[in-house]
């Protein structure tokens, strides 16, 4: 099961896609799993659970929990810094907010980005993850 929750309102998410695609990434990866939950957020919220969790209160683009086999875990995605992000640099924030999924579900299954080879490998998983996507015509709208 891949429940979506959505309690914000700067980036329409389209709940059957966001569920197709972290199907989609999942499968990609050969991760099996039972659940998963992502939840779209505000700014006020990540930063809430950037500060309690890691004591700093600025927004941030993703943070995941991870739980066990059968849940994999939880991903907290605030699509307000992927449309920040994408602006910048003239993007879709909708593709931007797809690779913060990806980031959050790679971190669920253990990669992580801390230090260099490690940060190395996971933009390596990443960039595999969105031409798959792209192949499938997968997006989160």
């Amino acid at each position: 099961m891949i429940s979506i929750y959505t309690t914000q309102k700067d980036l329409p998410i389209n709940k059957a896609s966001a569920r197709s695609l972290v199907d989609a990434v999942l499968s990609f990866l050969e991760i099996p799993y039972e659940e998963v939950s992502i939840y779209f957020v505000n700014e006020k919220k990540i930063s809430q659970l950037h500060d309690q969790f890691f004591e700093d209160p600025t927004p941030t683009d993703c943070i995941s929990f991870p739980l066990d086999e059968k849940h994999l875990g939880e991903i907290f995605v605030c699509p307000a810094v992927a449309i920040r992000y994408a602006s910048k640099r003239g993007q879709d924030p909708y593709r931007e907010t797809a690779l913060y999924v990806i980031h959050g579900l790679l971190h669920l299954i253990g990669y992580d980005d801390l230090e260099a080879k490690a940060k190395e490998a996971m933009r390596k998983k990443e960039k595999s993850c969105m031409r798959h996507l792209d192949r499938l015509k997968i997006t989160l709208q």
